[in-house]
This record gives structure tokens, sequence and C-alpha cells, in this order.
């Protein structure tokens, strides 16, 4: 083949050499009948030059161009058309622009000849022109001019390429097939392997080559040699897709958020945590830069300083797209010189940020709350110590006072583990069918004498309710217990306290309601937090521990229900308790 291509490549040569040179010779043979037309000319008019334009003098040029098939044109020493064979009659000619600024005329008359191919402004078509100047005793008479036209000059040297080029072609076509039926007869074994060659590239493996026999012994060695390499190429390509498999299904599984970059920041792959995460579709970023897929400058030169150093970098990062979430990134570069690339796996810490931040509260408000009881214990221990045990005034209103905070600070402590194990779920919650009347009666009952001390009325108008619910007796108990602590304590002199209960679907509706201040809006959501309070001060002088709507919280959590509070400042307050209805 390549013998053949050889051949074809040297005849197209040869031939457009030969198809140049002919046309360099019809060129040079229309600009030998068009000057040797001008010198005839010339010699001609020079002993008699006409003066003036008239029918005799066009009627010659006429006959001139006829004889020769050439534009024949007889200019005036100033540049006046006398004649012009292109021109229908003599008004024709009368008619015609002065030609003295012709190209091909300056030089004629400059140096007593020109040439000049261009574009006629009279007729609009493109010539060849030759201009000889006529001199008489040293006289200028003027300049003949004859042209021949480009189309035909450029039809001539066509004609004459043709010819050349399908002598040629026919000469190709004859000897590129002989060629090849000669290479044919030789090359079809090769074929057959390079066919084979690119079925392996292209990823066929089990194709069956021709038996070792039908080639030569070389050719026989590569067929066997390919064969090989097949099966070599099946066998590691199926391990590499299983590994594929195992690391895809690895990294799909991971909770971690992974996204490989290359050199430029591009993404090469990304698992759906990392898309879950960041807020983009792992499989249609892959190929777009980092930061088109995650907008963050931080991540980004996480990133690119990894690459750059080669070591390993960790950020940080606050992301605030939806839900606020904080993520550890670790950028790792890949294995290489120069780096190609970089490993980001983004660890959300967002839950153990929160608990650390909780727990930072809960020992500080844990400190805070067991303090103020513990002052107070040890300055009036410390005061009776001092003398005060023998002031039997001070002394009893002292112990009054120690025991006061010791309840105080054991409530506190109780309420504490009670909530630690709602929280750890270690806190045994006995479902049963409870009757709601009879919980609220003896939790009402509890508080009376409490309420009466400071002039609010306690109404229970559950009383004629039959609701039963799924329940902790004892947890529904300590709920209202709870609820109904706090209304009186903060509902003011004459006021009201309200327990209610209605069904709602296949729940029961527990409320709580007191005509007190009231609370704002912005407490609704942290009201049920631990040791949060509305009025710290208050609180305290009531002998809150703020845990107790926390616990209301999870003991309802704990039973299948909620609870929530409806309030606005000078309006009193709504606590609702919902709880699955028995038999619902």
């Amino acid at each position: 083949m390549p013998a053949a291509l050889l051949s074809v490549v040297a005849l197209i040569s040869l031939t457009a050499w030969v198809a140049n040179l002919l046309d360099g010779y019809a060129r040079a043979g229309w600009d030998q009948r068009i000057d040797a037309a001008a010198s005839a000319a010339a010699s001609a008019l020079e002993a008699d030059w006409p003066d003036e334009p008239s029918e005799s003098v066009q009627a010659l040029a006429k006959s001139m161009a006829a004889a020769t098939r050439l534009r024949v044109t007889l200019i005036g020493p100033a540049g006046r058309v006398i004649a012009d064979s292109e021109c229908a009659d003599l008004a024709a000619v009368r008619e015609m622009e002065n030609h003295q600024n012709r190209v091909e005329v300056v030089e004629a008359m400059r140096s007593g000849s020109g040439w000049r191919p261009r574009q006629s402004g009279t007729f609009g078509r493109r010539f060849r022109y030759r201009a000889l100047q006529i001199d008489r005793d040293g006289q200028r008479l003027g300049v003949v001019r004859t042209a021949g036209s480009s189309a035909a000059i450029e039809a001539t040297a066509a004609a004459a390429r043709r010819a050349v080029w399908l002598g040629g072609l026919i000469t190709m076509a004859v000897t590129a097939v002989g060629i090849s039926w000669v290479l044919s007869r030789g090359t079809r074994p090769a074929r057959q392997l390079s066919v084979a060659a690119q079925n392996l590239a292209a990823g066929t493996y089990d194709q069956l080559l021709p038996a070792a026999g039908y080639f030569n012994d070389e050719l026989a060695a590569l067929a066997a040699s390919l064969g090989e390499i097949g099966r070599r190429l099946a066998k590691r390509e199926y391990q590499l897709h299983r590994n594929w498999q195992t690391q895809s299904t690895i990294l799909e599984g991971m909770t971690e958020g992974v996204i490989a970059v290359n050199a430029e920041q591009r993404i090469l792959f990304s698992n759906r945590a990392a898309g879950r995460a960041m807020g983009f579709n792992a499989q249609a970023v892959e190929g777009r830069t980092l930061l088109e897929a995650v907008r963050s400058h931080e991540l980004r030169e996480a990133c690119q300083q990894a690459i750059a150093d080669g070591e390993p970098q960790e950020r940080v990062l606050a992301w605030r797209s939806g839900k606020n979430r904080i993520f550890e990134a670790h950028a790792s570069p890949m294995p290489g010189d120069p780096c190609p690339g970089a490993v980001l796996v983004l660890r959300d810490i967002s839950e153990l940020k929160r608990l650390e931040n909780l727990r930072q509260e809960f020992m500080a408000n844990v400190s805070h709350e067991l303090k103020t009881p513990l002052s107070s214990i040890k300055a009036y221990a410390e005061t009776l110590l001092n003398g005060a045990l023998h002031d039997p005034q001070h002394a009893e209103n002292f112990l009054h006072r120690i025991d006061e905070q010791s309840d105080r600070l054991n409530q506190l402590v109780m309420d504490m583990l009670s909530l630690a194990r709602l929280e750890a779920g270690q806190a045994a919650v006995e479902v049963s069918d409870v009757p709601i009347a009879r919980v609220a009666a003896r939790c009402v009952a509890d508080f009376q004498q409490l309420a009466a001390a400071g002039s609010v009325q306690l109404e229970n108008r559950t009383d004629d309710s039959d609701l039963v619910v799924r329940a902790d007796e004892e947890a529904l108990w300590q709920i209202l217990s709870n609820l109904i602590d706090n209304a009186v304590k903060y509902t003011p002199a004459g006021g009201q306290v309200t327990v209610a209960a209605e069904a709602d679907g296949e729940m029961a509706v527990i409320r709580v309601t007191d005509t007190g201040p009231g609370i704002a809006p912005q407490h609704h959501r942290r009201l049920f937090e631990r040791f949060y309070r509305v009025d710290k001060a208050r609180s305290r002088e009531l002998g809150g521990t703020g845990l107790g709507l926390s616990i209301v919280k999870h003991l309802s959590g704990a039973m299948g229900g909620s609870v929530a509070v409806d309030s606005r400042v000078g309006k009193g307050a709504t606590f609702e308790v919902r709880l699955p209805l028995a038999g619902g």
C-alpha cells in the first residue's frame, strides 16, 4: 500500500508540474501574440499616423482586431482615443474618455512600452494590455495598444491544464488499480491482522483470529501475540471493572462527602453525599471547576494549597446554603510529581458542634444553678458558726433558709437526674389506659393550697371528661404538676388557672391556661430548653429550677405525644399537651 501511495503521489506531483508548465506556455504564447500584434500595428501606422478619429481609421482598427482576435486601440499624443476595435462606430469612439492616465499608456510614453493586466474602465472587462509609443524624427505621434481578453487567456490556460490533468488522472487510475491488485494479493493477511488489532483497541477481546497456518511465519507469530493480548486485556478489564464497582460502592456508601479534582481544580469524581451536603448533582458537575460546584473560596484555597505544597490541608467550613451546617474539610494531594490533583473529604460536624455547645451551655447553667443555693447555704452556715447560733431569734430563721435552699438544691439535682434518664432513654415509661380526669383531679388537689396562698383561682374542667389516654400515669402526673406549678406561680393575685381536656381526632389535648403576664413570641422556640428562663430573676425567686418544661417535653415525647405553647404578652399563656387516645 505505501508503494501504491508513493506512485500516486509521484504521478500527482508530475502532473501538477506539467500542468503548471503548460499553463505558463499558454500565457507566454498570448503575451507573444499581443506583443507581435502591437509591433505589427506600430510598424504599419508609423508612416501614416492619423491625427483625428475617422471612419477609415476605425475600420482599420477593426480589421486589425479581426485578423489578430485582439483588441486594438490607437491613442493620440495627448491621450485622445483615435480608434478602438471594441467600439461599435465612430460616435462611440468620440465619446470615450481620455486615456493619457491609463497605466500602460503612461509607461509607454515614459519608456517606450508598457504591460499591464487590469480591468477596462470603459467596458468593465479584464484585459492584458500591451502599449507601444510611435515616434517620427524624435516627435511622439501616439500610442498603439493591443489587448487580449483575460477571460480568453484564462480559458486557454485552463484548457491546457485540464488536458494535462485528465491524462494524469487516467494514468493514476490505471496505475493505482494495477498496484492495488498486485499488493492486495500479498497484504490480505496483514489487513486481517490490522482489523483484529483495531477491534482490540475498540474493546472487542473475544474475536476469532484466522488459523496460524494461513499466515507466513512472522504474521503467524503476530496473530498468536494478538490473541494472547486480547485474553490478557479481557481479564484486566474485568478486574478493573470489579475494582471500580467496589470503589464506587464504597464511596457512594460513605456518609462523608468525597470530591476528586485535577490540577486545574476541575471535578473528576464526587459521591452523592458530597452532592447532598453541598447542594449539587454529583454526576452533572463532573468536568466543572470546584468553585462552580461549591461556592466556597475557603475550600478552593485549601485544595489549591494542597496541590501546590503537596501537603494535606484542613479547614472548618461554615456552610450557610439552606440549613446552617459546619463541615470539617480535608484536602489531600494525589501522588505524583507534579501533583495531578487532590481529594477532598467533607465531614459534617454540625451535630458535634451543636452537642459541644449544648454541653458547654449545660455545664455553665448547672454551675450557675448549683452555685446560688450552695452559696446561700454556706453563707447562712458561716453566720451561724460566727455566733448567730446562740441567737434564738435569728438562728431559727437561718436554719429555715438553709432548709429551703437544701430543698431547692435537692429538687434541682432530682430534676437533672430525671432529665438525664429521659434523654438517655433509661427512664421506664409503662404505658396503659389512663383517665385524664383522675390524674388532673389529683394534681389540682395538690396545688389548691399553693393557689389559695397566692389568691389564684385553680379550676379543673376535666371532672366530667371521659377521655382515656395511652400514657404512664406517674409521667402524666409529673407533666401536669410542672405545668400547673408554673401557671400558679406566675399568675398574679386575683388571676385564674384552668385545666381542661378535649379530643382532637386520635389525640387528646390537655390544656393548662393561666391569666399571667404571658410570654413574648421570641421566647416560644427556646422555652422547652434546659435552664431557659424568660425572667431569670423572678424564676429563681419563685424557686424554679429551669428544668420543668424540658422534662414535660421529654415525657410527652416518650409517650408518643408533644407539647406546645400559645401565649402573648399581657394575655396569659396556654400550654397544650397532646397524647394518643386509648383505642386510637
